[in-house]
């Protein structure tokens, strides 16, 4: 299981949009000397949606070389079409990855039914521990928590990343998949109480700029110091919403170019961030005391 600040990587990109490599390399030995306990290759916040089935296997056998063993990878290969979804996952095992995260399918909102035959399929065919990710916020398909209890009882469904930032779901997911199966967040300004209740981690977007508090907040918060988790979260706070100032990851990678991590590429349909927001995330970075 991992436990902790898990940071769900950008991807780095050259002004043209082309995968920047030597950069990815920075990162991931930028995060495990700040204490990262794993790294998510393309998620959304890897933008995941505009890598072509290419590069998107090679990023993260890229991310996995790079990291060499000394932090857990988790590969991002989920599709809204199971047979895609079935070959990334098997791109992440070939690359060595320790896990894969899979979002729920978007657009084409499948039942609840629909979401348990895929994430099932999906682990029959390829052995690896799988993360099922719910984010409906992106995906118009809500996981309810009584699929997710169904699916943690397939053999390789090691957890949840719940980005619906309802807490309410937290004790329920608990009760229901038992205590060896692992629980996230995916909602930084819900992640600290998250862990509070019964957690085992953030998967993080401010983990890009601030990955030593992201760390920080979740240790404490995983030893029940509240006091102490809330301290530090205060400080991350008004990065964990301004960094949605505009659609993830269009300001984090604004922040992390800011502070000399990445060059300032994006893929379209996304956009740099728009100059109104360049004083409210620069704001936030000062109260994080990153610049």
């Amino acid at each position: 299981m991992f436990r902790g600040s898990i940071v769900a990587l950008i991807t780095p990109m050259h002004p043209d949009g082309g995968v920047d490599d030597a950069c990815l390399k920075r990162l991931v030995d930028f995060h495990i000397a700040e204490g990262t306990a794993a790294i998510v290759a393309v998620g959304t916040t890897g933008e995941s949606a505009t890598l072509d089935e290419e590069e998107h296997c090679s990023v993260i056998a890229r991310t996995v070389e790079f990291a060499a063993g000394r932090v857990p990878v988790i590969a991002g290969t989920g599709a809204n079409s199971t047979t895609e979804a079935i070959t990334l996952t098997r791109c992440a095992k070939e690359a060595g990855a320790d896990a894969a995260l899979l979002v729920t399918p978007y657009y084409n909102k499948p039942t609840q039914e629909g979401l348990y035959l895929h994430h099932k399929a999906v682990a029959e065919a390829v052995d690896i521990p799988q993360i099922l990710y719910n984010v409906p916020g992106r995906t118009a398909c809500d996981m309810q928590p009584e699929t997710v209890i169904l699916l943690s009882r397939v053999d390789n469904i090691i957890g949840v990343k719940e980005a619906s930032g309802d807490l309410a779901r937290v004790a329920r997911l608990r009760e229901g998949c038992g205590d060896g199966f692992a629980l996230y967040s995916g909602d930084d300004a819900t992640g600290c109480e998250f862990i509070l209740q019964g957690g085992d981690g953030v998967i993080s977007v401010t983990a890009n700029v601030a990955p030593r508090k992201m760390q920080a907040m979740c240790e404490a918060a995983l030893a029940g110091d509240r006091a102490g988790a809330e301290q530090v979260n205060r400080d991350l706070d008004p990065l964990h919403h301004e960094l949605f100032v505009q659609s993830n990851p269009i300001p984090v990678k604004w922040a992390a170019a800011e502070m000399g991590l990445c060059p300032s590429g994006i893929r379209l349909p996304l956009t740099w961030l728009s100059e109104e927001y360049h004083a409210r995330v620069r704001h936030a970075m000062e109260r994080a005391g990153l610049c």
